[in-house]
């Protein structure tokens, strides 16, 4: 619970913070948000990959894929804002979130666990 609180508090001071300075046309902080959550992601799994790791314990990953990373995403928000762009006749922006929303954030998860990887094989 603790995990989802700070994830949570963290999703919203992040995505209000990005979107007063991007502007609210395109839901550009839900965006940051999930590609950030993405490279966390990726990161902390090749971390939990390290024999002996104290990430790779169930209680941490719990607490850091369930809680923290489960409070700092949002897809249920990207999924309400898209569709709302799609009500709105904004289909191109709609489209747009999409492809970069998969695209950025399966990107981010590769980068946070390929930098991992490599940090920890040297």
């Amino acid at each position: 619970m603790l995990g989802g609180a700070i994830g949570s508090a963290l999703r919203l001071w992040m995505g209000s913070h990005v979107t007063a300075l991007a502007g609210a046309a395109f839901p550009i902080g839900t965006l940051v948000v999930n590609v950030l959550g993405c490279l966390a992601i990726g990161a902390y799994a090749a971390w939990a990959e390290v024999p002996g790791a104290a990430a790779g314990t169930p209680l941490v990953q719990q607490f850091v894929v369930v809680g923290l990373l489960g409070g700092f995403t949002t897809f249920s928000s990207f999924s309400l804002q898209t569709w709302e762009l799609l009500r709105a006749g904004e289909a191109t922006r709609a489209g747009v979130n999409v492809l970069l929303s998969v695209a950025l954030c399966l990107g981010a998860t590769w980068l946070g666990y390929t930098f991992v990887r490599a940090c920890i094989s040297r």
